[in-house]
């Protein structure tokens, strides 16, 4: 789609950094070329982006991109771009479509999740209470929280702090050879736990006052983003197990001097 785009109508480009966004899709449409945007109407343009909810950019900024000086192009190029765009287009509703039945999905298998069962009576309903636990901790959502439901079922129902941190990539390996020794990054590792928990560290950071401290203090200490994003990710791993193992949902105003640990 870039390569496209950038071929005869780099004016769209300038416009989102997500060409696959529904808006942008519609926009194409409506205005395939430079030519068929110099016919636009501002109305028509403003009706589109309040369809698709999007304030961050309005119709005459829109307008005034695309009626920027096309480039000058060989006969047939933005033809047959316009072809190829167009395939591409309608595969991408269809992606998208089935991404956001996906995501509705979820939803309803998260809200499940949520509600009482007999089965979860009969063990004590400690299922239900894991998840609301893991829902309440900073930088957990849904699309995290499937992951670590799905994934590392086991683990957690264990409260295993050593399998989630082995598993998610976040313990490292030592590499020791008589006086010489070496710490490194672990690779081998489930892909999907680890690209989960980056995420989850990375979010926590953003939103939760201590995650951001210890990420800022690892920084300082002259370690690289990716390593002080494990290390945040670590904490959070032994912090869940904690708070599953006491079943106490994360407390934001909690300010006890200790850090909490997983209990052995």
């Amino acid at each position: 789609m870039y390569s496209q785009l950038w071929r005869y109508y780099p004016q769209m480009l300038g416009l989102s950094d997500d060409l696959a966004a529904g808006w942008l899709l519609d926009l194409w449409t409506m205005a395939p070329t430079p030519a068929k945007a110099m016919h636009l109407r501002k109305t028509s343009v403003a009706q589109l982006l309040k369809r698709n909810r999007i304030r961050r950019i309005d119709a005459e900024t829109v307008l005034r991109a695309l009626r920027e000086p096309a480039i000058n192009v060989a006969d047939g190029v933005a033809e047959a771009a316009t072809i190829h765009i167009g395939s591409l287009v309608t595969r991408l509703r269809v992606v998208s479509r089935e991404l956001h039945d996906a995501m509705r999905k979820l939803d309803e298998l998260c809200a499940c999740l949520d509600e009482p069962s007999p089965t979860a009576a009969e063990h004590g309903g400690s299922g239900r209470q894991d998840v609301k636990i893991l829902k309440s901790m900073p930088g957990i959502g849904k699309i995290i929280l499937a992951i670590l439901l799905a994934e590392a079922s086991g683990p957690l129902s264990r409260r295993d702090y050593q399998a989630l941190r082995t598993l998610s990539g976040v313990a490292p390996v030592t590499k020791q050879s008589g006086k010489s020794r070496m710490v490194v990054r672990r690779y081998a590792a489930h892909v999907r736990l680890r690209d989960a928990v980056y995420h989850w560290a990375r979010v926590a950071i953003q939103h939760d006052p201590r995650s951001h401290s210890r990420y800022v203090a690892l920084r300082q200490r002259g370690h690289s983003h990716g390593r002080a994003i494990r290390g945040v990710a670590d904490r959070l791993l032994a912090l869940a197990c904690t708070l599953l193992q006491r079943q106490t949902v994360f407390d934001r105003d909690f300010s006890r001097g200790e850090e909490l640990t997983a209990v052995p």
